[in-house]
């Protein structure tokens, strides 16, 4: 969208990793370092002077969410709730404390089943809300955060999941793009990390479905939203927003999908676009 003239937006939405922090892309493995840069800071306050609702829409779980908001102070709003879209739009809540306000589920074992068909090594990992996951296997460090149960995929699969993550630190990117299309994940929706990383959600669910969840609470037309995003899991929320904005290193598809592109996330992208407007 182009918007008009006078045109400001009334609720932006920021996804998290590559958009807020640096998110070692391409890597095998990496870590993510968690750091406010000051511009970003000085950006996200001028919005929230202007009394303009910031809401975190990211593929991490409740868990990996709340220091970010600590970080960022906030919400800082009179009745001191944020409304956040978490794993991927499955989940949203609001904070402080966490309340978990939607939920939704799927069974997702004949899908995890094919794939561990074609990478039977694969990590997997399902979420447990404000808790951690359950996995099959140890995760490499730092790349999901909270509690850890060990369990069988039999195990893990058993009861309806909100998110299932498969994950082949030894494969590519490009591996899983590949695998992606061959198998064909019908009955979901699907998003491919910047490593060998597949998250799978219930059909029909990304981060504009619950970003739009919360745009409805509080009163918010889509028209009026700003998202921001840097990945796969962002194009659905892109699209859906009234200006949706790519990281200037996201992928060409991310880009392609969004009404512009702004700055990479280490030369401030988030910080420039909402320069724009605030």
């Amino acid at each position: 969208m182009t918007p008009d003239t006078g045109w400001r937006p009334k609720l932006v939405a920021l996804d998290i990793d590559g958009t807020l922090f640096s998110a070692g892309h391409g890597q095998a493995t990496y870590t993510i370092e968690e750091r406010i840069a000051p511009a970003l800071r000085d950006a996200v306050d001028r919005v929230v002077d202007a009394g303009v609702h910031v809401v975190l829409a990211t593929g991490r779980s409740t868990f990996g969410i709340t220091g970010v908001l600590d970080l960022l102070d906030l919400p800082r709003s009179d009745d001191g709730k944020g409304l956040t879209v978490a794993s991927n739009g499955a989940v949203t809540f609001s904070y402080r404390p966490v309340e978990v306000l939607t939920t939704v589920t799927f069974d997702a074992s004949q899908i995890v089943r094919m794939l561990l068909e074609h990478v039977p090594d694969a990590l997997v990992a399902v979420e447990e809300i404000g808790v951690g996951y359950r996995v099959n296997r140890h995760f490499p460090e730092g790349e999901i955060t909270g509690e850890m149960k060990l369990e069988s995929v039999e195990e893990l699969v058993s009861e309806p999941v909100t998110r299932v993550i498969i994950r082949d630190p030894h494969a590519s990117e490009q591996d899983f793009v590949e695998l992606a299309e061959k198998v064909g994940l019908q009955g979901t929706n699907y998003f491919i990390g910047w490593t060998a990383w597949l998250d799978i959600a219930p059909e029909g669910v990304s981060k504009a479905s619950g970003l739009a969840d919360v745009a409805k609470e509080l009163g918010v037309r889509r028209e009026d939203v700003l998202a921001i995003g840097d990945g796969r899991n962002d194009i659905e929320m892109l699209t859906w927003a009234g200006r949706g904005v790519a990281m200037g290193q996201a992928p060409l598809e991310v880009q392609e999908a969004a009404d512009d592109v702004t700055e990479t996330v280490d030369n401030d992208g988030v910080a420039v676009e909402l320069a724009r407007w605030f």
